[in-house]
């Protein structure tokens, strides 16, 4: 529901959490690559990326924050198992995360995803 006129938004989103599996272990970790698709990915499903900030970890893994208008996407991945959780929140009807995590999960070619959505505010 669009907000109303003079309303700035209403205090409602959906909180997007995944774990992907069977991912190659070279994407997952290679942070330039993971913050490209991540995204490629909210930006497709309607969100607005302000800011992306990207870490690899010794001796592996990779954690990619965005920072959307909308609210955030991280994603945290485990290449030993080829594996990765993923969380997407979204503020608003503008953005779909699951949409957004679906995408992020098909660039990756996981062979699995498991996500659940919680309703958060007032719906």
């Amino acid at each position: 529901m669009p907000a109303e006129p003079g309303q700035v938004g209403r205090f409602a989103g959906r909180h997007v959490l995944a774990e992907l599996g069977g991912i190659d272990a070279a994407l997952l970790d290679d942070p330039d690559r993971l913050r490209e698709l991540l995204v490629a990915a909210v930006t497709e499903a309607g969100a607005t990326v302000c800011d992306v900030v990207a870490q690899r970890f010794v001796p592996q893994g990779v954690t990619v924050v965005a920072m959307l208008a909308e609210s955030h996407a991280s994603v945290h991945s485990y290449p030993e198992i080829g594996a990765m959780f993923v969380d997407v929140f979204t503020c608003g009807d503008r953005a779909d995360p699951e949409h957004a995590v679906r995408l992020f999960a098909k660039a990756l070619d996981a062979a699995t995803l498991d996500l659940s959505t919680v309703l958060r505010g007032e719906h």
